[in-house]
């Protein structure tokens, strides 16, 4: 329980203390106009309260990933705590801060544009088409699961499901910011936190009245309590499975549509890096939920060996258990409700990125629909594939994400004279995790499947040769 607790307030002190330090460091200030003050439209570009930019950021980025992520990665055991905690103040909120504030400081930019600016029009054109896949996939992930439960529950087909949410889709897609995303994401966003917090303090409740025993990092924790962990190897594998609540490159995509929303850039903090922080809390509740409930790590990976048991149905066991019909109500808007709100501002950010590219305004309706409207249909025929055959396209993709990312913070950090080392070592160790992750990993989870041993030592050796390459980039660019 002291775990738990440790790790709960590590959280907090990381966004106290760390985020403020990333935060003078980047140089906000709120003497420069923010790009919903200088070029408002009413669409795009429209400020908002800063708790409600918040909200929408938090459910934006979360939905389902980091409880389905955290309940998969604790599979793993206390590891996961590990990497939660440092890979989220570290890293991963990091990560959003800097996507949010460069794309603040040009003009609301989507992530390709911002990535072109400062490694090159190599990545930029590569990341334009890499962008708008993983939003269309994301978008596809998120359709197939609600539609399919709620073919369930209504005892209906899932072929009308998937023409109801696509039309909500493009409805939220076509509409302003602040019509049906600035009026009901922040419901949703509460509701999230509101859940996790709940399932939070019964866990606590109990650990206190010594009805619960919750996992504790000892000496014996640092190792892979993974039910099959030849397939499932701690290092990489884990760092790939909880990307929500540790870092996520699809963060990144998300951010420069809450940037075009910000009235001030102190708020950024709050906004970036404090949502990836609450994603981080959510995280953990639900890792240490997976392994309290089930009695530890191993009851957990037993009884999600038959396939049905998958994190959904752990969360709803769990969420009834310790809340009742209440628990009943959340399980549900968490398995389907949030997961619909994650897939319709995919579409919205692929929108806008293939907007910027194409340099498209989208003031008019008819213009918006001249984008939204093959979107839709490309997503739509992708609904055949299996849901886990996506799932598995999104683990890696997000990550690589997150590394070109990270190497676009380091680089602008080096350009304007100032400590990279704060962006270029995360991007080294993201690099080698994803690195070492298509080398090793199963064929069925998208890798090579080469000896471990070796998949493990090239991958380090790639990690070390991105920095030499970065930092030989530096170099050459100050001897100019």
């Amino acid at each position: 329980m002291w775990t738990f607790i440790g790790a709960i307030l590590a959280l907090v002190l990381g966004f106290l203390i760390y985020g403020k330090i990333i935060e003078r460091f980047f140089g906000a200030d709120d003497n420069k106009k923010t790009p919903a003050i200088e070029k408002p439209d009413g669409v795009d570009f429209s400020p908002m309260p800063t708790w409600k930019v918040f909200t929408i950021q938090f459910l934006n980025i979360a939905g389902l990933g980091p409880i389905f992520g955290a309940i998969m990665g604790a599979k793993y055991g206390p590891m996961s705590y590990v990497w939660i905690v440092f890979g989220c103040i570290f890293m991963g909120a990091v990560h959003d801060y800097m996507s949010g504030m460069l794309s603040i400081r040009n003009g609301g930019a989507s992530i390709p544009e911002i990535v072109g600016k400062y490694l090159g029009k190599g990545f930029q054109n590569f990341l334009r088409v890499f962008t708008v896949v993983l939003l269309i996939f994301v978008g596809v992930a998120f359709v197939t699961g609600p539609a399919g439960l709620l073919a369930t529950l209504s005892k209906g087909g899932m072929t009308i499901w998937l023409y109801v949410i696509f039309g909500y889709y493009l409805i939220a897609t076509l509409l302003p910011i602040n019509k049906i995303i600035g009026r009901i994401y922040p419901v949703f966003g509460a509701t999230l936190l509101i859940m996790a917090l709940a399932i939070g303090g019964a866990m606590l409740w109990g650990g206190f009245n010594g009805s619960l025993l919750l996992p504790e990092i000892t000496t014996n924790s640092f190792a892979n309590f993974h039910s099959n962990p030849t397939e499932n190897i701690l290092f990489p594998m884990m760092f790939i499975v909880i990307s929500c609540g540790a870092i996520s490159g699809f963060h990144s995509t998300q951010a420069p549509m809450m940037a075009r929303t910000i009235k001030k850039e102190s708020h950024g903090r709050y906004v970036f890096y404090g949502a990836m922080i609450a994603e981080g809390i959510v995280a953990m509740i639900w890792a240490t939920a997976g392994m309290t409930f089930f009695g530890g790590v191993e009851g957990l990976n037993d009884v999600m060996i038959p396939k049905e048991h998958n994190a959904a149905w752990v969360v709803n066991e769990i969420s009834v258990a310790w809340l009742g019909k209440v628990g009943a109500i959340f399980a549900i808007i968490g398995v389907i409700a949030c997961p619909i709100t994650t897939g319709d501002t995919a579409f919205r950010s692929a929108r806008l990125t293939i907007a910027d590219i194409f340099k498209y305004d989208q003031a008019k309706i008819i213009r918006r629909l001249f984008i939204s409207i093959p979107l839709f249909i490309i997503g739509y025929l992708l609904t055949i594939f299996d849901f886990e055959e996506i799932w598995k396209f999104l683990g890696l993709s997000n990550q690589i994400l997150a590394v070109i990312i990270l190497w676009t913070g380091a680089m602008y950090f080096a350009k304007v004279g100032k400590w990279h080392w704060l962006m270029s070592l995360p991007a080294a160790f993201m690099t080698t995790i994803c690195s070492s992750y298509v080398l090793v990993a199963p064929l069925k989870n998208g890798g090579m499947a080469i000896d471990t041993s070796l998949g493990l030592t090239i991958g380090i050796l790639i990690g070390f040769a991105s920095l030499a390459l970065f930092l030989y980039k530096v170099s050459k660019a100050k001897n100019i």
